[in-house]
């Protein structure tokens, strides 16, 4: 659950250290050992030599519709922030997030610091980055299940993936399900609460050195702190964490039909947003950052087996990975740079009010 801005995370530098030479591992393996059996660097090589003018175009102007959409999510889950303060807070989450080691917990803790210097209440800040968190879940898991839809409405054979569907959609309900009966009442939540005490500290007790954990209070809390949002915003952010996902896939089908060539037959729309969405799983893999290695590894698979060339699948994916990645890493840094210097003097023109204030009194 959320945690409080009082509470913020501290990064763990001995654990971050391994933990990203563990994802930088994993991350060379899947990039030199992996992908050369399922794509061709070389033939990728020569689709990108080929490429037209047009087709970079096409590229350039899907990147700058998704990075002007990443800008949303935080608008719609936090009610009077501005777009570009939710854009610099996204931005600057995702750089952490992406590009330090194990950087999900130090990212949360500069999304509660950055909301508190735009005068978001505590509680807001808590409401916001749990539905944005959640959400994101939710999307993650959804676009498996209509990527599998996709690639069956194709024409193409998608029995080998229905299992991980239906386990996927499995997933996605009773989260879905569980996440709505929270929202109904306290005594639910409460109820839930219990059911995985019940569940858990039975496992914690034979598998975790005897710890035990007390969800309850946790659940009434992050009851209390999102329902409000949820009942109000609930479409806006479905919205814009949709169109955060769409806009991506606009990326990489541009780059697909550019490496292809736009006047060939090409690969079809529900083929490309198959190979894309099914690949989305495996960001709940959490070893490497943004799924850097395992969603590429898995959408060159999938794209190949459906009839996409060696290379133009391997082209089309490095070009989406940078064109999403290098820009987006850029931008956000910049973000983080800006808003520091900006916090600090508020922070000091802060500090000046309060004691002269004091010194009035």
């Amino acid at each position: 659950m959320a945690q409080s801005a009082s509470a913020a995370p501290v990064l763990d530098k001995k654990k971050s250290i391994i933990l990203g030479l563990i994802g930088l591992a994993v991350i060379v393996l899947i990039f030199v050992r992996v992908i050369p059996q399922i794509g061709s660097y070389a033939d990728a090589v020569t689709a990108l030599e080929d490429m037209t003018l047009g087709a970079l175009v096409c590229i350039v102007v899907s990147v700058v519709a998704y990075l002007a959409i990443y800008g949303l999510p935080f608008m719609a889950a936090t009610p009077g922030l501005s777009y570009w303060h939710s854009q610099q807070l996204n931005q600057a989450a995702f750089a952490i997030s992406n590009g330090v080691p194990a950087g999900g917990a130090f990212g949360l803790g500069v999304q509660y610091a950055m909301l508190a210097s735009y005068d978001v209440t505590p509680v807001a800040s808590t409401a916001a980055i749990s539905a944005v968190g959640v959400w994101s879940i939710f999307v993650t898991l959804g676009l498996p299940i209509l990527g599998v839809g996709a690639i069956q409405l194709s024409g193409k054979a998608a029995t080998s993936y229905v299992w991980p569907a239906v386990l996927g959609l499995l997933i996605l309900v009773l989260m879905i399900g569980g996440f709505a009966l929270v929202m109904r009442s306290e005594a639910i939540a409460r109820w839930l609460g219990r059911l995985g005490d019940r569940i858990l500290n039975p496992l914690l007790r034979r598998f975790g050195q005897g710890r035990h954990v007390d969800l309850v209070p946790a659940t009434l809390k992050f009851r209390t702190d999102i329902v409000g949002l949820v009942v109000r915003r609930w479409a806006a952010i479905t919205a814009a964490q949709l169109g955060v996902s769409l806009s991506q896939f606009a990326i990489f089908y541009m780059a697909l039909r550019g490496v292809e060539g736009w006047g060939s037959v090409g690969t079809s729309l529900l083929v490309a947003f198959g190979g894309f969405a099914v690949a989305q799983i495996g960001l709940m893999i959490p070893i490497t950052p943004g799924g850097l290695g395992t969603v590429d590894a898995v959408m060159i698979a999938l794209l190949t087996g459906m009839g996409v060339s060696d290379g133009a699948a391997t082209a089309a994916d490095l070009v989406w990975r940078a064109a999403s990645f290098v820009p987006q890493i850029t931008i956000g840094v910049i973000a983080l740079i800006t808003w520091s210097r900006r916090a600090a003097r508020t922070l000091a023109a802060r500090d000046a009010r309060r004691a002269e204030g004091e010194a009035t009194a």
